[in-house]
């Protein structure tokens, strides 16, 4: 499949502007959508694209994006948001928020364009999950639940239009180059008991950025899942989240869980080393 309309949402993000300049570069015609569509009218003009103000959350709005645009090759769900915070800190509205975002905006996004895919039976919907759909970091265990959610609905999807012709794919990025990793830290207080969840978290992310994996990796794993002529659902991307998944289907649960409990940090980065194979400087 190429060449066609590729709506990409979120496209005012590094990761969302690279899968666009890759979509665009591959022969599509790019939508680019964002809350902030200033930054993507410079990127549509670049790109001989077109830029549009969403909401993704407004499954009325993403309905009447999908009727203007017509008949759509390709809808790249990008949009998220993100926090780090202990389990038993978050709060209600930190849930709501999230499961607008980037569980029921994602659906939404979905319903408005697959159903006129289903009826010309053609098309791609790619839902960007991340690995945390496939393994839960103490920190960040609501983030990952809404992605695990996210992975079950994109399944489901899957299951019932493959066979009417359009492909659904998975996205499952590692730690990408973002500026969110410096600002996780002030959504923890010092003295929390859950602290240094948090800070072996950062320290995670921030041992595998002396490696990092840029946004234009996902924008070219994207690429290849809706071109490929050899489908397949998930994509991981980037060398930590292959680790992360196979090590962890190495191990049992109660050794997952006990991990959480090193009493120091060189011992807990002693067990990452171990179980996950990290080269870590």
């Amino acid at each position: 499949m190429n060449g066609g309309i590729a709506v990409v949402t979120g496209a005012a993000g590094g990761i969302g502007s690279a899968i666009c300049r890759r979509m665009a570069a591959g022969g599509y015609r790019v939508a680019a959508t964002d809350l902030d569509v200033d930054q993507c009218q410079a990127l549509a003009r670049e790109l001989n694209g077109s830029a549009h103000a969403l909401d993704v959350t407004d499954a009325a709005a993403s309905g009447a994006l999908a009727a203007e645009l017509g008949e759509v090759a390709v809808v790249v769900n990008n949009a998220g948001w993100d926090r780090f915070m202990p389990f038993l800190e978050t709060t209600p509205e930190l849930w709501e928020k999230l499961l607008r975002i980037n569980l029921f905006g994602q659906i939404a996004v979905a319903h408005a364009f697959a159903r006129g895919m289903a009826e010309r039976g053609h098309g791609v919907i790619v839902n960007v999950s991340s690995v945390a759909g496939r393994y839960v970091p103490a920190g960040h265990g609501h983030y990952a639940a809404v992605k695990h959610a996210l992975e079950a609905a994109s399944e489901a999807l899957a299951l019932e239009v493959t066979p009417l012709g359009l492909r659904v794919v998975i996205i499952e990025p590692g730690v990408i180059v973002t500026p969110i990793f410096s600002k996780a830290k002030r959504f923890v207080a010092p003295d929390s008991p859950y602290a240094h969840h948090l800070r072996r978290l950062l320290l995670m992310y921030q041992r595998q950025l002396t490696n990092p994996t840029p946004p234009e990796r996902v924008a070219e794993t994207i690429e290849e899942a809706v071109t490929t002529p050899t489908p397949r659902l998930r994509w991981l991307v980037g060398d930590d989240a292959q680790r992360l998944v196979a090590g962890r289907r190495r191990i049992s649960d109660e050794e997952f869980v006990a991990d959480a409990s090193a009493a120091t940090d060189a011992e807990w980065e002693a067990l990452m080393r171990r179980r996950y194979g990290f080269e870590w400087p």
